[in-house]
């Protein structure tokens, strides 16, 4: 690695460094990364940045937006000024990065496709990508320099033990040393795991331990394959047999844990446990090197640990246990997600949960910030457990998880993962004959379809929705098919047939007594009747709609109401009435996080100056709005941008 330090302290080429570390799983790849990287740090001033691709872990490779989303955080962009395409999350990154010094560490990288987004392309910048495959396309196309590291050689396998042990424990059993060292392939990770037993037991001699470990390598006969990922077996299989049977269950039970990390009160629900005992367990966990504790206080296993734990959960546990285990975990995540939601947004209409499963421990959280912060944790396991969910015949628990994420998606852009968990959801509907979940699902899709300006998908899957509940007779759901079928409508222009379905779902919600639901169309009716030109009755509708929302304290449908109220006093030249309408709305859309229609009431707002012959106060509204929807990559900053260039 002498020549990559070298390499990076020059910052002179025509193309950003970048090396790729290459080499079997447990090698020390991470390792030697990390390690380089501590070391070269000074002469990155602006800062590093690590990230663990996850590409080996079975069904949870980090997507490539979840990554840039994490590095554009770090740099302080605002979550909820964060794009939503993968493209333009790139080029913001690129850009954050043109004039800076960093140190990028992509680890454990599934291929060249996964990397190539999170390359900085500053030549200031240095990347150190780590991988199990070849990354020959990163070597052709980007000019990265290989770094292909092997097993240990039997020296330094028996430095890395003189290391763990102390030379005089090393040196007065030379023959069991090497012993040890056979037995574990030569493998970082084997040895790592092998010399933390060996060290808890001073009293042993390495001749014992060496016998202990060939013992159990026959026993299990892993070492058939020839390879040193089967080789690694044996040497796990010795420390997970010294752990008692409470923290050999947890670590199998961390096996089957659907997410790539997981935090402690999770684990107590995963294994049924207090959370006192799950902290001992995870603590013995770790001093055997059998798992790996993050600064956040999260842990995680190797990709090699979790496939043992797997394979020993296959062959020790039931079924039935391997369920019950399952249920608590979900359980866990359904529960607390659905106390996060509730702090999200209060007045949504709520959903029954079934009483948790015995040792089922929810986390406990108490305000709107802290709920947002649980969500951006848990956002990926929360998806692999709705996977978990429906793969496994957990359908309510599939529909009601995906329930739960709603506003967090919505409020956080993450619009494909809100198309994708419904559609998840559809699936299970679809399959279980429950026409009721279908038509939710369908309507959920099409509002995320909505946001991705995909407005003829989302008509399709809500009229899919409105016959479903046709056949069932429920108009109280339908009036919310029928407004979001209105809302579609209005956004493609179709604002006569956009205003018969506002009619119907308001009409629908006052008779089942939804007064939010009421109100909200009321206002969608306002804004109809505003861009058919009916102005004055849009302000009536509008300010019957703001008077029930203030009431009830519904912030996001008051901010809503102040923009269709400021669209209406402007094009009944109005101006300065609406330039506070705007104001009112932009600030409670900014407070909610809700970004795209923040943008969207700026450009309403720079129309409006326009309209007021102030064109230097239009620019600058129609220029924030462009900012935020090109970080959003949603198509209307192609509209804004037009006006621009037009004025």
């Amino acid at each position: 690695m002498d020549d990559l330090l070298a390499e990076s302290s020059t910052g002179k080429g025509d193309t950003p460094a970048l090396a790729a570390i290459t080499g079997t799983a447990g090698v020390g790849k991470s390792t030697l990364a990390v390690w380089w990287a501590h070391q070269v740090s000074t002469k990155f001033p602006d800062g590093q940045l690590y990230i663990n691709l996850r590409g080996f872990a079975a069904g949870t490779a980090l997507a490539v937006e979840d990554a840039l989303r994490q590095f554009l955080e770090a740099f302080e962009v605002p979550p909820d000024h964060l794009p939503v395409s993968v493209e333009a999350q790139a080029a913001l990154f690129r850009t954050l990065m043109a004039e800076r010094k960093v140190l990028v560490l992509l680890d454990n990288a599934r291929d060249a496709e996964q990397v190539r987004p999170l390359l900085p392309g500053s030549t200031g910048c240095f990347t150190l990508v780590t991988s199990r495959n070849d990354v020959a396309g990163l070597v052709a196309r980007e000019g990265a320099r290989p770094v292909t590291l092997n097993l240990l050689t039997a020296g330094e396998a028996q430095q890395l033990l003189i290391q763990r042990l102390g030379a005089e424990r090393v040196a007065a059993e030379p023959d069991a040393a090497q012993s040890i060292i056979a037995g574990c392939a030569r493998l970082p990770l084997a040895l790592a795991v092998v010399a933390a037993r060996a060290a808890t037991q001073p009293q042993s001699s390495l001749s014992l331990l060496a016998r202990q470990l060939r013992h159990v390598d026959a026993q299990l006969n892993m070492l058939t394959a020839g390879d040193a990922v089967s080789d690694v077996r044996a040497a796990l299989s010795w420390s997970y047999q010294a752990l008692g049977a409470d923290a050999a269950r947890l670590f199998r039970l961390m096996g089957t844990h659907p997410g790539p990390d997981i935090a402690t009160a999770a684990v107590a629900s995963l294994a049924g446990v207090p959370i006192a005992h799950a902290m001992s367990l995870l603590s013995q966990l770790a001093q055997a090197n059998l798992l790996t504790e993050e600064a956040s206080g999260r842990y995680y296993l190797h990709d090699l640990l979790r496939a043992y734990a797997v394979d020993l959960t296959q062959e020790l546990d039931s079924t039935d246990d391997c369920r019950r285990a399952h249920h608590r975990i979900l359980d866990h995540y359904l529960h607390t997600a659905h106390m996060a939601a509730r702090l999200l947004e209060p007045h949504r209409e709520n959903i029954i949960l079934a009483q948790p499963q015995p040792g089922v421990i929810p986390e406990d959280l108490y305000d709107y910030e802290h709920a947002m912060a649980w969500f951006s944790a848990e956002r990926s396991v929360m998806l692999a457990s709705i996977e978990l969910a429906a793969s496994n015949g957990f359908d309510l628990h599939t529909a009601q998880l995906a329930w739960t994420l709603t506003t967090f998606f919505y409020l956080r852009g993450y619009w494909q993962d809100w198309a994708a968990v419904q559609h998840t959801t559809l699936r299970t509907a679809q399959r279980s004959r429950d026409q009721t979940g279908q038509a939710r699902a369908h309507r959920h899709v099409a509002s995320a379809y909505i946001r991705l300006a995909r407005y003829d998908d989302a008509i399709g899957h809500l009229r899919r929705a409105l016959a479903l509940l046709a056949e069932l007779d429920d108009s109280d759901n339908a009036a919310g098919i029928h407004y979001s079928i209105a809302w579609a409508l209005d956004l493609s222009e179709q604002h006569h047939e956009a205003l018969q379905h506002a009619r119907r779902a308001m009409a629908m919600y006052q008779a089942a007594g939804q007064r939010i639901g009421h109100a909200d169309s009321l206002n969608l009716i306002g804004w109809c009747h505003a861009k058919l030109g009916h102005y004055r009755q849009a302000v009536t509708y509008c300010r019957k709609a703001l008077l029930v929302h203030q009431q009830l304290g519904d912030r996001h449908g008051e901010a809503g109401t102040w923009d269709s109220l400021g669209y209406a006093h402007s094009r009944l030249g109005q101006h300065a009435k609406a330039t506070a309408d705007y104001e009112r709305a932009i600030t409670l859309y900014r407070n909610l996080g809700d970004l795209y229609n923040e943008a969207d009431t700026l450009a309403h707002a720079g129309d409006n100056h326009l309209a007021a012959g102030d064109h230097e106060a239009a620019v600058e509204d129609w220029r924030r709005a462009v900012t935020i929807l090109d970080e959003l990559g949603h198509p209307d900053a192609y509209k804004v941008r037009a006006k621009m260039a037009d004025h």
